[in-house]
């Protein structure tokens, strides 16, 4: 790959503090070489002028995003307006719904799913963990269309699949279409409320496990179940995550329940689920409480943020603007100082921040890959405060572009 200079980058350098409290941020113009997808140089003297570059103009240098928690499969993004209709039973209502749903959108599922796929590289993200529904509905035609729709894109994001019953992997018999989907591009086993929907805890989990264990994969369960019910269930997700040897492999989804412990019982959770090295996946919900990421943090629980959806027949709401979505999550837990807001941007991430709570600037080095974005802001902490838009991309040093000819997707 030809060398090329990403010029007049702005970088932070440090927190500017003044009697032990920090104040705010400090910044350097910079001057970034690029070679093999990586940052082969950053340098304060300006590169040749007859070097290929690309300038910068003085815009914030921040990593790139990851949406940890998405649904590309199913959504009317890309197609005409729809509100949702009112919940009358819980989850089961949607589930009824999507009998009928998913058959009408799968003739532009990939479409959709491309469509929103650019959305997010608009907004900087370039890894996305999607859950795509498996079940007896829709088959693996909705994973099918995910696959095709994500490896369109390979040379500028990553990404997980998670083989997801969202009808209930018991419930609904997809034990045997989870493991087709494992042999057909998934790349981890999902769940969905053992108790509640599967009505089945300890026949649900050895399930998923057992399946995540015959591919070598790891698992991703959606944890909606409230109070002692989700901490019941997060215990046992921790025991068969240890009897499996799968320590860093599971993530919950949602974890619900962790909003409704405090105290001692927090800590003690917090204590069982890192020893297996159990990570969570929050989208901020406002409707309830949100679980205590902060707290988390703390602890050493590795916490990441998604938005679930981008209108679907589940939420209306949804815009693929993870800046926006760590400004909420700022904005829930009163992280108003300097190097708070700046600590936000771990969240989604993959736990990279320019700067570490000493002030020293940790990212980007000499030798990280060139995955970044350019924000319009003066550092990360007015990023998250200001939700700064995103003004460019790049993907291992070659700037991403968009793959689609805009056009509109009607409902078959």
């Amino acid at each position: 790959m030809t060398a090329q200079w990403i010029t007049n980058v702005r970088l932070e350098t440090g927190f500017i503090s003044e009697n032990e409290q920090i104040t705010g941020t400090s910044t350097e113009i910079c001057h970034l070489k690029i070679e093999d997808g990586k940052i082969a140089e950053i340098s304060q003297l300006a590169p040749d002028s007859n070097e290929n570059q690309i300038d910068a103009k003085q815009k914030l240098l921040l990593p790139s995003l990851r949406d940890m928690h998405i649904h590309i499969d199913k959504t009317y993004y890309g197609g005409p307006w729809k509100a949702c209709t009112p919940i009358t039973n819980g989850i089961f209502t949607r589930l009824e719904e999507e009998k009928e749903l998913l058959p009408k959108l799968l003739p532009t599922a990939q479409e959709r799913a491309e469509k929103m796929i650019e959305l997010y590289l608009t907004n900087g993200h370039t890894h996305i963990r999607t859950h795509c529904n498996v079940d007896p509905v829709i088959g693996l035609k909705n994973l099918e269309a995910t696959v095709n729709a994500l490896k369109k894109y390979e040379d500028v994001l990553t990404y997980d699949i998670v083989a997801f019953p969202q009808h209930g992997l018991l419930r609904s018999g997809s034990v045997q279409l989870i493991r087709d989907a494992m042999k057909n591009g998934a790349t981890l086993v999902g769940g969905v409320d053992p108790a509640t929907v599967d009505r089945n805890i300890e026949k649900s989990l050895h399930t998923i496990f057992e399946i995540a264990a015959e591919h070598n994969k790891g698992v991703d369960i959606h944890l909606h179940d409230p109070n002692s019910l989700g901490a019941f269930t997060f215990e046992r997700m921790a025991d068969y995550t240890k009897e499996a040897g799968m320590a860093g492999r599971a993530t919950i989804s949602h974890g619900i329940a962790l909003a409704d412990l405090s105290g001692d019982a927090l800590a003690e959770m917090a204590a069982i689920l890192k020893e297996q090295e159990i990570d969570v996946t929050t989208t901020i919900p406002i409707n309830r409480t949100t679980i205590p990421v902060p707290a988390l943090d703390r602890y050493g629980i590795p916490v990441s943020v998604g938005h679930d959806s981008i209108t679907d027949h589940w939420s209306p709401f949804g815009t693929g603007n993870t800046i926006q979505k760590l400004g909420t999550l700022a904005e829930r837990f009163r992280m108003i100082d300097e190097y708070s807001l700046s600590s936000v941007l771990k969240f989604a991430t993959g736990g990279i921040t320019p700067l570490n709570k000493a002030g020293e600037r940790v990212w980007p080095k000499v030798g990280d890959d060139a995955t970044m974005m350019l924000v319009d802001a003066a550092c990360s902490a007015e990023a998250i405060a200001r939700r700064a838009p995103v003004e460019a991309l790049f993907f291992k040093g070659n700037k991403v572009e968009s793959k689609r000819i805009e056009k509109n997707l009607i409902n078959s």
